[in-house]
């Protein structure tokens, strides 16, 4: 059934691809063609059919579109290549290492600046 929905999907595209390239953008279009023959179906009515069809077609296309989401395969391995939550480490690792040679442990963090004592409060 998805299949059928695909195809018919393609073919309104196709047929509406076509409807709209036959319009003129400021109405002209196919009415233009056929300006002899307004005895059998008028110039306006040209349009109007012409209009007719391109809003049955795109409707048709965002039917089709609806449906086509509903009989979808479902996917073919139930499993994600994405893990779904992050492994959590159980056992500590070895933080036991030893600093480089060449720097030295003072040098590295500056020494905290004293702070001046409150000065006593008289009454």
């Amino acid at each position: 059934m998805y299949i059928v929905l695909i195809i018919l999907s393609l073919l309104v595209a196709v047929l509406l691809i076509g409807i709209v390239l036959i319009q003129k953008s400021k109405g002209g279009g196919l009415s233009s063609t056929f300006a002899g023959s307004n005895q059998i179906m008028g110039v306006r009515r040209t349009n109007s059919v012409i209009e007719k069809m391109t809003w049955s077609l795109a409707g048709a296309l965002a039917v089709l579109a609806i449906l086509s989401t509903f009989f979808m395969p479902a996917a073919l391995t139930p499993t994600s290549r994405v893990s779904s939550t992050a492994t959590e480490q159980t056992e500590g690792g070895n933080f036991d290492t030893q600093a480089p040679a060449n720097a030295a442990p003072e040098a590295a963090t500056p020494a905290p600046a004293e702070t001046p004592a409150a000065p006593a409060e008289t009454k």
